[in-house]
């Protein structure tokens, strides 16, 4: 999720340069609903993660003849689409910088960024491939409603995320949802349906289980968010909702929110390692809900 939203600006960037080109984006299917209805996209391509899936996807893509192709992930997966689809023209981050340096082997161009926020080096990869007129633009769907939230003013938080390093405690959503309760701004928890259990046991708290069309909406209804590194952070970010982003193994410099909406809290001791442990890094214990607290107050105030 958080990697579609960074690319959201690029995306734009590209189509504003060339307005009379069909702009085509190939996204993995549980994410398709963060770029329906983008009015710089001409067509979505859903992707399958299996060998019929992409059986069906090298057809799809043949059926139309591509100028260029832009790998933004810099994974294999997303290096293969371009191949799939026999592009002679394929940009990508040189393999010194691509999240995974083997997808290099797949661009006929591989480009060398400075920027240090992800959103930045996208902007850069567009402008390598010709792109002109930058545009620093998030078109978001509106998305829809899903499951129950409070009829009143909330606050939303998302506690996983792809690696458990970049968690915040579970049981820290149980204070902090206590002090919001004394403020009568409930607070909601979104996930998917295989945390709803360890949710239910937090007290103090509204478990909300929906898909991305429903995180969307829950997003743009919540008075204010509580994010750590993870894809519902970029998003609402990308919504300017205001709220506290929780920082710890990962550098804010690189992947925190973009704008000024979130005010970002990491701690002292915080280092950038980037990995992927299967237990909370320490730094993030640092982070206590009452200093979340007291920046939500402001916030809501």
């Amino acid at each position: 999720m958080g990697d579609i939203v960074h690319t959201l600006p690029a995306v734009a960037t590209l189509k504003h340069s060339f307005p009379h080109s069909q702009l085509v984006w190939a996204v993995e299917r549980k994410w398709a609903a963060l770029v329906r209805g983008n009015p710089f996209v001409d067509q979505v391509v859903e992707v399958e993660r299996s060998l019929a899936g992409l059986l069906a996807l090298r057809r799809r893509l043949r059926e139309t003849r591509f100028d260029l192709a832009v790998d933004f992930q810099g994974l294999i997966k997303s290096a293969l689409v371009g191949l799939l689809a026999r592009v002679e023209k394929i940009y990508g981050l040189h393999q010194s910088q691509a999240r995974e340096r083997w997808a290099a082997l797949c661009y006929s161009t591989r480009v060398r960024v400075s920027a240090t926020h992800i959103v930045d080096r996208h902007l850069e990869l567009a402008a390598a491939a010709g792109a002109s007129n930058v545009i620093r633009t998030f078109p978001l769907p509106p998305g829809e409603p899903q499951g129950k939230l409070p009829g009143g003013s909330f606050v939303l938080a998302c506690p996983l995320a792809g690696w458990p390093s970049k968690q915040w405690p579970l049981e820290y959503y149980a204070d902090l949802g206590e002090r919001l309760y004394a403020l009568g701004r409930p607070l909601v928890l979104n996930g998917p349906p295989q945390a709803m259990a360890d949710f239910k046991c937090l007290p103090h708290v509204t478990p909300h289980c929906s898909s991305v069309a429903g995180l969307i909406d829950a997003t743009r209804r919540a008075a204010a968010v509580v994010g750590i590194d993870s894809g519902p952070m970029h998003l609402a970010a990308a919504l300017a909702k205001p709220g506290v982003a929780i920082f710890g193994p990962t550098d804010p410099a690189r992947n925190g929110p973009c704008g000024d909406s979130l005010r970002v809290l990491r701690g002292p001791r915080a280092q950038t390692s980037y990995k992927r442990r299967k237990e909370t890094d320490p730094s993030m214990r640092e982070i206590a809900p009452e200093q979340v607290f007291e920046v939500l107050k402001e916030v809501l105030a």
